[in-house]
Parts: C-alpha cells; sequence; structure tokens
C-alpha cells in the first residue's frame, strides 16, 4: 500500500482519465486525449453513440459503456472495482470538458475518496470559449449552467442572480432561448449587456451583441438565433456592490416567505433580514408573486434539460 497526500492508495490500482472532447471541431481534441483514449480499458460516453462516432474519426476502437444521469449511482461501485483491479478508464462527455453540466461528479467524487488516481486530460469547453469571445470582464465570473425548467424555480434563481456583480455564464437549450432572454431582461433589466454564443468552433457558429433587451427581440425576429448549442455571457451587476444589504440572503428567504405571507408583509420580513433596502425587496417580492399566481393557473413548465 502507498500513501498519496495523507489517503491509503492500493498498490496496482488502476486510473480515471476525465477527458475534455470537442465542443464542435475535431480539430480542438489534444493529441495527448488521442493516446488517452485509445490506451484506455473501458470508456465511458454519456451517449456511446455519439463517442463511437468521434472515436471512429480518429481511427480509434475501444470498449465503449454508457455513463449518464439515469445510470451513474448504479454503475459506480463496479467501475471502481475495475480500477482497484488495475483498469484505466476514460471518462468523456457529448461534448466538452466532463462534470460542467455533464455527468461524471459521483464517479469522480467516489473515485477520489477511494484513493484512487484521477487525472485531467484538459481541452475544450463551451465555457471558457465562450468567455474568451464575450468582450466581458472575465477576471471574475460564476457558471451557472441550466436555469431551472419550472416556472418558479426559475424565476427564484433569476431574482438571486440579478445582483450578481460578476460575469454569469449560462447553458440554455434552443426551444427555450427566447423565453429565457425575456425573462432575463426583465430580472436583470433591458439594459445589461450580454452575448450569446451559438454553435462555438462549428461551421455555423455565430456571437451575437447587444443588451439583454436586443438580443430578445432578436430571437423573436431571428430563428437562426435558436438553433444549436448556446452559450450565454451575461455582465455582472454593476450596482451590486452599492445596493447594500444580503442579496442572496432576500433571493433565498422571499420565496418561502411568500409561501404563506402576502408580498407586502414577505418583503418587510426579507428585508429586516438581509439588510436590503425595503422597497427592492418589495419589487422582488412582486415579481415572483407574479410567477406563482401564474403557475397555479397553469403556466408551468415541465421540461427537465441535461447538461
Amino acid at each position: 500500500m502507498g500513501k498519496v497526500r495523507g489517503i491509503i492508495v492500493a498498490g496496482g490500482a488502476g486510473r480515471l482519465d476525465v477527458i475534455a472532447t470537442p465542443i464542435g471541431n475535431i480539430g480542438d481534441l489534444s493529441p495527448r486525449a488521442r493516446d488517452c483514449l485509445a490506451a484506455a480499458d473501458l470508456v465511458l460516453a454519456e451517449d456511446t453513440r455519439r463517442t463511437a462516432t468521434l472515436l471512429a474519426a480518429c481511427g480509434i476502437t475501444r470498449p465503449l459503456l454508457s455513463l449518464h444521469e439515469h445510470n451513474e449511482s448504479q454503475r459506480t461501485d463496479a467501475l471502481l472495482a475495475r480500477l482497484r483491479r488495475g483498469a484505466v478508464l476514460a471518462l468523456v462527455s457529448d461534448a466538452g470538458t466532463p462534470l460542467l453540466s455533464d455527468p461524471g461528479f459521483v464517479l469522480v467524487r467516489a473515485a477520489a475518496a477511494a484513493g484512487l488516481e484521477v487525472r485531467s486530460i484538459a481541452g475544450p469547453s463551451a465555457v471558457t470559449a465562450a468567455l474568451a469571445v464575450a468582450g466581458l470582464p472575465t477576471n471574475r465570473f460564476v457558471f451557472e449552467g441550466f436555469l431551472p425548467a419550472r416556472v418558479r424555480e426559475r424565476a427564484a434563481a433569476l431574482t438571486r442572480l440579478a445582483q450578481e456583480p460578476r460575469t454569469l455564464v449560462l447553458f440554455e437549450a434552443p426551444h427555450r432561448i427566447g423565453a429565457t432572454l425575456a425573462g432575463l431582461a426583465q430580472a436583470f433589466g433591458a439594459g445589461r449587456s450580454a452575448v450569446l454564443a451559438r454553435e462555438l468552433t462549428k461551421v455555423h457558429e455565430r456571437v451575437y451583441r447587444g443588451t439583454l433587451a436586443e438580443l430578445a427581440h432578436r430571437a423573436q425576429a431571428d430563428a437562426d438565433i435558436g438553433r444549436g448549442e448556446i452559450t450565454l455571457v451575461i455582465a455582472g451587476s454593476a450596482g451590486a456592490a452599492d445596493s447594500g444589504g444580503d442579496t442572496a440572503l432576500l433571493a433565498r428567504a422571499l420565496p418561502l416567505l411568500l409561501e404563506s405571507l402576502p408580498p407586502s408583509r414577505a418583503a418587510a420580513i426579507a428585508a429586516r433580514l438581509s439588510g436590503v433596502p425595503r422597497p427592492q425587496a418589495y419589487e422582488l417580492a412582486q415579481r415572483l408573486a407574479g410567477n406563482r399566481g401564474g403557475m397555479r393557473r397553469g403556466t408551468h413548465d415541465n421540461d427537465a434539460e441535461g447538461g
């Protein structure tokens, strides 16, 4: 037995390689990633059909096993056993870096906790690719992945993020992009700067720049904006640092208070708890209450979106 950074490591154990794959252009697959895929005893893929196409394009033939949100928990113990026996496993997602709105977290966490070697084979990511071309501040940013699909949860998330001072990166499904941009413009302010990057690194790559209101209007007028993989980059709130109070606490407290109190009373209590000015708390409470009412009338979205 060996010891690495205080963790007991079984002698002769294998390795889990977490490999970034192209988000569109196969030329972005690094030579190191190709070598690791070719040497793996087993490739764990979100969609084995898509990964088989990638491997075939690279002239690689390796055994494949699906690993996605519906089976990852059930398969992790067996995969850990293979690693302990010395197998080298390669983990990939459909595109980009695994675990970023994609499966793999359960397995990586379990392998690390077991003292097994987990290695990152770095490469493409839609998050960093979009930030690189957005022209918005990148010294500090926050990645939120996909917003909740249900109306109430989405409204709460937008309220929480409206005062975020860091640049914000989101993924969104094509069929929801128009509604999402409209919701962002309402929650963040119509004049907030944003960039929509579509089909990054692919033949039909497009980058749209403007305010949230301008992008929302364009999404209504131009069907192409809602085609393909979409990454949104949104400027942080310029006034967040000066607004006063804990806006994150406000965003957490209001939905809970609104379950049993009218907006005015909920806002008063939330403002006292968070230190946010009462008018600001009341404005957010009204917005959330309006969305709650819409959901009661049946305006809700049961769609679920994976990364």
